[in-house]
């Protein structure tokens, strides 16, 4: 009897290893569905990037046809000038953006609030400051975040001065500058952006925390308690990354695509018609009073990396000296009135004060800088 009951128990076993589990087949197809899935979306980005060098690698054939052929301009004229600019320029700089926001994006999905405050939290100052500089720029950070972030950073224990790295290099290094300086000016300049505009943000943190300035801290940030949402992060496959990365771009371009073009439009304006004698002897090497001019001048203003460059471009093609339209875009971008402003709300006007003159005085060091050398 015993011996029938086994066989039965193992004839039931092995039907049911031969048999397809309906659980095991769902799980199967939903695993097809999304390697079909990821298939088709790699696809799209790989034929993306083929279509988008295909392109911008012709624009500048494009723009002549456009404006001397189709619009029948004359060349080197004022007008056929600038608008040959305008033609080039617009569609040059969104594709520059649209593809490096894409990367920078997947970049940044690595990277929250949570997680950069736990990075710089517990590092000495140097180390810190330089830490704090580089993570400013893969981080997002606009204006309207100084405030939770600052007040973040000092609940975490991260020093002032690290703080302040990352607070200046955020808003002043960021991709969108990046990208517009490398499509109008090469790797060179580019590069000579983000290697300075690391130096401002290290250098300007590193005297702000040996200053001690601590006590300029509005009180009542040292009693707001934050919370840390890290534990609760959920992990991210790449796809997440990528879907991530397309949402960046378009929030990215969706904002500064305006700016890009109307300051593609001022730049197109100076490019046609400024005299280059003019320009230079305003914002040339050879009018010492230009950078800090320019800084002056660029503090007050608010603008972003996207509106300003064009016309920094337009600046130098007719004689402007590169440290002083450096000067210029770093004071507009990085000493903006708004995040001072905002800033106040955290911080006694004290250490404001300190906060732009070390800045300053760093632009002011990149800008007679760079109109020595080059």
């Amino acid at each position: 009897m015993s011996t029938k009951i086994e066989e039965a128990a193992k004839t039931i076993e092995q039907t049911a290893e031969s048999s397809t589990c309906p659980c095991n087949e769902h799980t199967s197809n939903n695993n097809a569905a999304k390697s079909n899935i990821n298939i088709l979306l790699y696809s799209k980005i790989f034929l993306g990037v083929i279509l988008w060098y295909a392109l911008y690698s012709n624009l500048d054939k494009i723009a002549k046809f456009l404006t001397y052929n189709l619009l029948n301009l004359t060349a080197g004229t004022h007008f056929g000038s600038a608008i040959e600019f305008l033609i080039f320029e617009i569609p040059k700089v969104l594709m520059l953006l649209i593809i490096v926001v894409f990367f920078v994006g997947i970049i940044r999905s690595f990277f929250t609030a949570e997680r950069t405050r736990a990075m710089l939290a517990g590092r000495n100052e140097f180390i810190g400051n330089v830490m704090a500089a580089t993570l400013g720029i893969v981080t997002p950070f606009c204006s309207c975040s100084a405030i939770p972030l600052f007040i973040g950073f000092v609940e975490t224990g991260v020093p002032l001065g690290v703080t302040f790295s990352f607070l200046i290099s955020a808003p002043m290094i960021n991709e969108v500058a990046l990208v517009l300086l490398y499509g109008m000016f090469g790797i060179k300049v580019a590069a000579l952006y983000l290697f300075t505009g690391l130096f401002i943000a290290i250098l300007a943190g590193y005297v702000i925390g040996i200053l001690k300035l601590e006590r300029y801290i509005e009180e009542w940030v040292f009693s707001v308690k934050m919370g840390n949402n890290e534990t609760g992060e959920e992990k991210m496959t790449w796809n997440d990354r990528i879907n991530y990365a397309v949402g960046a771009v378009h929030e990215i371009v969706y904002k500064v695509w305006i700016y890009i073009v109307f300051g593609i439009a001022i730049g197109a304006g100076i490019h046609g018609y400024v005299p280059e004698n003019e320009m230079a002897a305003i914002m040339g090497k050879g009018a010492w009073w230009s950078v800090p001019a320019a800084v002056l001048l660029g503090v007050p203003m608010y603008s972003n990396a996207a509106g300003i460059i064009p016309i920094i471009k337009a600046l130098m093609e007719k004689g402007a000296a590169l440290g002083t339209v450096l000067a210029f875009m770093m004071a507009v971008i990085g000493l903006s009135l708004p995040e001072i402003i905002i800033l106040k709300k955290v911080l006694k006007w004290q250490l404001i004060a300190v906060f732009v003159g070390v800045v300053s005085v760093g632009i002011l060091i990149v800008g007679y800088l760079f109109n020595y050398l080059i």
